[in-house]
């Protein structure tokens, strides 16, 4: 746990904190539509990252967000034999590219498609947070703990971005409105789902499946007493073929009330 949460932080200071409010327009490329963007800090952070997990590990595997954009069939090795380091090189690139703070990087290890650790580091707000399977999930050194939200409030849910949603999911998505829910659209996944392990965010509900996105959020938050749960009420998958959207939340009882919610608008 300790080697590769050194080697995010070096990573981190070597290739994104430099590049931070410092991009020159050259440096920033967009992959499909205004909101899916890349920076070389994506991609030099993802090789660099690569290699040095790889080492490690010996024969681990690799399913970071710019190689498999590049070369899609990579992300197949979510099935196979190997360990699997999962890799968001930076984790709300908008938000980097914007100078904002609201941007992480993301590992997770995985096996036979099981998260074992996760790590997340933001480096502009001076947090990281690790995950062990069965042993917990720390903040800065300290437990997490999710809690359960305040009995009569509305819950709060951040939820997938409009650009990001089909017919289908867009009408799930809209039982989370009204009285019961205050719904604002999502930032970092990374962070939001940081924000729920520390009780002050109460769910989210996402529409899209990039292990890359989910796979150290969703460790982090199940290890500090979280649940979390796909519309058909089946665990989220990290290889995909999930009924979407589905939720993360501070509790079992919070994950059932929104799917609840979700599944409403569709029958």
């Amino acid at each position: 746990m300790a080697a590769v949460e050194e080697a995010v932080r070096e990573t981190v200071d070597a290739e994104v904190v430099p590049r931070w409010r410092q991009l020159a327009e050259h440096e920033i490329t967009a992959k499909s539509g205004s909101h899916d963007l890349v920076t070389v800090a994506d991609q030099r952070a993802e090789q660099r990252l690569s290699e040095r997990l790889r080492r490690l590990l010996p024969g681990s595997a690799v399913v970071g967000e710019e190689t498999v954009h590049a070369h899609p069939a990579t992300y197949g090795a979510l099935t196979g034999e190997d360990p699997v380091w999962i890799i968001d090189p930076i984790d709300g690139t908008r938000q980097f590219v914007a100078g904002d703070e609201g941007f992480c990087t993301m590992v997770a290890l995985a096996h036979h498609g099981e998260t074992l650790a996760g790590w997340i580091h933001a480096p502009a707000l001076g947090l990281t947070a690790t995950a062990r399977r069965g042993g917990g999930a720390l903040l800065d050194g300290e437990p997490l703990h999710a809690g359960s939200p305040r009995e009569g409030e509305p819950l709060r849910v951040a939820v997938s971005h409009p650009d990001y949603t089909d017919a289908s999911q867009k009408r799930a998505l809209s039982g989370l409105r009204g009285a019961v829910v205050e719904a604002r659209s999502t930032g970092s996944a990374g962070l939001e789902y940081l924000a729920i392990a520390r009780g002050r965010l109460d769910a989210v509900a996402y529409t899209w499946e990039s292990a890359w996105d989910h796979a150290a959020g969703l460790l982090t938050v199940t290890e500090a007493g979280g649940a979390h749960s796909t519309v058909d009420g089946a665990p989220f998958r990290l290889a995909g073929g999930n009924a979407l959207p589905f939720t993360a939340a501070r509790d079992g009882e919070t994950a059932r009330r929104i799917v609840g919610l979700l599944r409403d608008q569709n029958d």
